[in-house]
């Protein structure tokens, strides 16, 4: 049995073509917007998923600079606030743009059980335990686990078992031999994984756009929430709050509960 913790690492975030857009702005005149970014007055460091969310918000209401819209005499110019409004206003479909990807690392499948019931905006793919044979049993227990010095002495020899288990399986049904097919591997390591705990640690990549995550960090940081997938998203909330504080900054932590400003955007 191998003692894990669930950990969160950012594989993927938005890019954008700074060329594409500014050919864009040339034809519908909106180059003003192009040349403040250059200038560093959008975002010094060129924040692609909040320049991104801002692209899209300007884009439905032609504002890139006054007078392009008749309807709009004037222009939000700092970032931030452009950004807070929309939050404020709810105009969460230009949120949907902005995604991120995660390996979602040693994590039990009681937490992808819950994971997968946030659907829309997201993209999922995780390891197959029809493929891939368990050798040892990942395993996550919480502190307060930990500290019950029984419960870790009857639950270790427990895994162990089942850990055993798997092993002489797979020596009972020769699945290292030489010449055995993928296919009757797969088939046999698909019998075995029924053996395994829900609580063994497995792996996914997790793609969320920012409307989505904002919802899936509330409702999984909540007091209410199960431990495991509360902790994992109070990881994921410090990433994406760091890597676009404009779009995550509005959350206040109490015990480990982010709770938005603004909700259901």
């Amino acid at each position: 049995m191998k003692s894990v913790e669930p950990e969160v690492f950012l594989v993927a975030k938005p890019e954008l073509d700074y060329a594409e857009i500014a050919r864009y702005l040339r034809d519908v005149g909106g180059e003003s917007w192009l040349e403040r970014l250059d200038r560093g007055d959008l975002d010094a460091d060129l924040n692609d998923p909040q320049n991104l969310a801002e692209f899209a918000g300007r884009l439905c209401y032609r504002s890139w600079e006054p007078g392009l819209n008749p309807n709009v005499v004037r222009v939000r110019t700092d970032q931030d606030e452009y950004l807070q409004n929309i939050l404020r206003s709810m105009h969460g479909s230009v949120l949907e743009h902005v995604s991120f990807s995660f390996v979602l690392h040693n994590v039990s499948r009681v937490l992808t059980h819950e994971l997968v019931r946030h659907r829309p905006g997201t993209a999922i793919s995780q390891e197959s335990m029809r493929f891939v044979r368990l050798q040892d049993i990942p395993f996550w227990f919480p502190e307060w686990a930990r500290d019950d010095k029984e419960l870790m002495e009857r639950a270790t020899e427990l895994l162990e078992q089942m850990e055993q288990f798997q092993l002489w399986m797979a020596g009972h049904f020769g699945l290292d031999d030489e010449g055995v097919p993928f296919k009757e591997k797969k088939h046999r390591t698909s019998f075995m994984r029924r053996f395994a705990p829900e609580g063994v640690g497995t792996g996914l990549v997790w793609t969320a756009n920012v409307r989505t995550l904002r919802h899936t960090i509330e409702a999984r940081t909540a007091e209410g929430a199960e431990e495991e997938i509360r902790l994992l998203f109070g990881k994921v909330g410090e990433v994406v709050r760091a890597e676009a504080p404009a779009l995550f900054g509005d959350y206040e932590v109490e015990d480990g509960a982010w709770i938005p400003r603004w909700r259901k955007v």
